[in-house]
């Protein structure tokens, strides 16, 4: 078994034991489930996309990133995919690794200047994740990696559908040091974690919808055996498997060249952002009135989707970007845009 696959089978015994019913309600309720962060950071999870060299594992990209997919199907309520992207831009720019949870942002928005021998760093991130409960804020403008361990204050606390935490944070930060900017713009990677969380959310709740379509019965047999049922359970399947390619795509173009990522997780996030608004509207008919009670489980992960779904630039913006490099191709170069963009 390969390291890859044995992190990720630790990781899923991990989920299972302490990502249960109770421990989700509480996150819903606004708490943060400290005992699962301490279990996840004493396996070394956040530090999955840290090469062996600067602290980490030293596994493939590929087999990291399956980690987000999984923390997708369990519609994890911590940061561990941001954490594993903040790190993996620490260690790639040779800057200390995060003490506890982190997050990546574009400075894009900050005003970035140099003050003696460091760097000061001023300004409001929006819709920051899980920015309340951060030990450490990495910034990337392009040109350098900040890493910012003090200096931020919530300026206003907001949470997105699934009631994770996307807090504005108000920066007033100096920097001694910075290291080179790595790899993709934020917003990129942003885009490509939440297509693999798309993707193995997508997963769970087509398990929850085959289970309770297999367990109803009506009019003296089950859901499943209706023909009805059946068609739009071939067509949830189709999504589910639309939205994992589109994942597996994403990944591979976040572990390549970054050069010619763009194209490749644009096309990826916006089909398996469709993809989850279609799986969704089914597997919500299929269960009913149920699967909209902050009861059911389908809940907590039809929630988390429609959150991720508008994050990180959201689909009109893929859409755009897309839709733009389609156009400056022109009809000579369209064919080739689209196989090399696939």
């Amino acid at each position: 078994m390969s390291d890859g696959a044995m992190l990720i089978e630790a990781a899923q015994r991990l989920f299972a034991d302490r990502i249960d019913d109770a421990a989700m309600r509480r996150a819903r309720g606004g708490e943060w489930i400290g005992e699962a962060w301490d279990a996840i950071a004493e396996m070394g999870l956040p530090l999955a996309l840290v090469s062996e060299e600067a602290g980490g594992f030293g596994v493939e990209t590929v087999d990291a990133l399956a980690l987000v997919r999984l923390a997708g199907a369990h519609a994890l309520p911590l940061p561990l995919a941001e954490t594993m992207l903040a790190n993996g831009a620490l260690g790639a720019a040779g800057l200390p690794l995060a003490e506890g949870p982190a997050a990546l942002i574009d400075g894009a928005g900050l005003t970035i200047a140099g003050e003696g021998a460091g760097w000061r760093i001023t300004g409001t991130a929006a819709r920051v994740p899980w920015a309340r409960d951060l030990s450490t804020l990495v910034v990337a403008d392009g040109a350098h990696t900040f890493r910012i361990g003090a200096g931020c204050t919530v300026a206003e606390r907001s949470t997105n559908l699934a009631a994770m935490p996307r807090d504005d944070l108000a920066i007033d930060a100096y920097c001694e040091a910075s290291g080179p900017a790595t790899g993709v713009s934020p917003l990129l990677a942003g885009a490509a974690l939440r297509s693999l969380q798309i993707a193995g959310a997508l997963e769970t709740v087509l398990a929850l919808t085959i289970e309770h379509v297999s367990d109803r019965v009506q009019f003296g047999r089950s859901l499943s055996k209706f023909q009805a049922v059946q068609h739009e359970l071939a067509k949830l399947g189709g999504d589910v498997a639309v939205a994992g390619a589109a994942a597996d795509m994403a990944a591979e173009a976040l572990a390549g060249d970054p050069a010619e990522a763009t194209l490749a997780i644009a096309a990826a996030t916006i089909r398996a952002r469709e993809a989850a608004g279609s799986a969704v509207a089914i597997a919500q008919q299929l269960h009913g009135a149920i699967g909209f009670t902050v009861e059911h489980r389908l809940h907590w992960y039809t929630t988390a989707l429609w959150s991720w779904r508008d994050e990180e630039g959201g689909t009109r913006y893929w859409s755009d970007l897309l839709g733009r490099a389609a156009l400056a191709a022109g009809g000579a170069g369209f064919w080739q845009f689209v196989t090399e963009a696939a």
